[in-house]
């Protein structure tokens, strides 16, 4: 047993580093590169957190779409749960400085994002109507309820730096005798 730890260890820290390194989508980098439309539907991007949305179940027009329903405080409630890494990809933009970002097979199913200058000018969940605990989002055409937890949630993208530019040099081949 103990002869597999160091093996299983080497494994996982092994799987890890082959990974794409995510680095945050900000408005500075989306400025710099001079992304158009076309350019971000290239791009995956990926949640930097859990998000929950949630909606309160009315018996007359109860409709389950995709989510779990839950009884919470004496409510039944529908909550889509968006994992932390979901990979999303780009389908419109509502207005500049705004991306709706599709989770789901179907481009209509979005959430928007945009800069948060509180965050770093990272592209943030956008809600209207953001109290102390939630705000209010549109998804698949229904409103739906968002943790103020969930506020900070962010874009990231795999991006790889090369700093082609940045140096000037030379590889010495060294000195034999």
């Amino acid at each position: 047993m103990y002869r597999l730890l160091p093996a299983l260890l080497f494994c996982v820290i092994a799987c890890s580093a082959c990974g794409p390194r995510l680095s945050p989508f900000t408005q500075r980098l989306y400025d710099e590169q001079g992304w158009g439309e076309d350019e971000l539907r290239r791009i995956q991007f990926y949640l930097s957190e859990d998000v929950v949305l949630q909606r309160e179940l009315r018996n007359d027009r109860t409709q389950i779409t995709r989510g779990t329903v839950k009884v919470i405080n004496g409510r039944e409630v529908e909550q889509l749960v968006f994992k932390r890494n979901t990979p999303g990809v780009f389908t419109f933009q509502p207005k500049t400085n705004r991306v709706a970002i599709s989770f789901e097979d179907d481009a209509d199913n979005f959430l928007v994002f945009g800069p948060n200058p509180k965050n770093g000018d990272r592209y943030t969940l956008l809600a209207s109507d953001w109290t102390r605990s939630a705000g209010k989002v549109t998804y698949a055409g229904q409103q739906w309820q968002v943790s103020s937890a969930d506020a900070f949630a962010s874009l990231l993208i795999p991006l790889k730096r090369l700093r082609t530019g940045d140096t000037r040099g030379r590889v010495v081949g060294g000195r034999k005798l």
